[in-house]
């Protein structure tokens, strides 16, 4: 079996192995996804951009890797989310909707409960008035029988 040496073979596993060459800063090593900012970072950036001038702009948006467009879209969240939490009323929020529903049904549900319940004493009492009414009406007859053959 014979072994052959490619030297682009070699060449390669050296600068593999060589970790002294450093890599090219304008290359990125690999790609990266959409980068996500935290709101204190966007905030903390913005107040830095809008204190310097136009020289330090630059270099601001160069040291953090940012671009005028996202300082931008960043300006309009900001502006956006002020109008928001001015257009708020002030003083207490207002409650959940279910929870509004849930205290409306209970109240419902209290009032269904006490009408049920007058519904079964006027049952009750109409069933008493009714016995009370058939005692009457049988004594009322056998008392003028009674009366006659006195």
């Amino acid at each position: 079996m014979t072994v052959t040496s490619n030297p682009l073979d070699g060449h390669a596993q050296m600068g593999a192995m060589d970790s002294s060459t450093d890599p090219d800063p304008e290359v990125p090593e690999r790609a990266r996804g959409p980068r996500r900012y935290s709101a204190s970072y966007k905030a903390r950036i913005l107040e830095e951009y809008e204190r310097l001038d136009k020289a330090g702009k630059g270099a601001l948006l160069r040291r953090e890797g940012l671009y005028t467009s996202l300082i931008s879209e960043w300006r309009k969240q900001r502006d956006r989310g002020a109008l928001q939490a001015l257009a708020k009323p002030a003083g207490r929020q207002p409650a959940d909707p279910r929870d509004q529903q849930v205290a409306r049904l209970r109240r419902e549900n209290q009032r269904l409960a006490s009408e049920l319940d007058k519904a079964r004493k006027v049952i009750e009492v109409q069933g008493k008035l009714s016995a009370l009414l058939e005692q009457l009406a049988t004594d009322s007859v056998t008392e003028p029988q009674q009366g006659e053959t006195r």
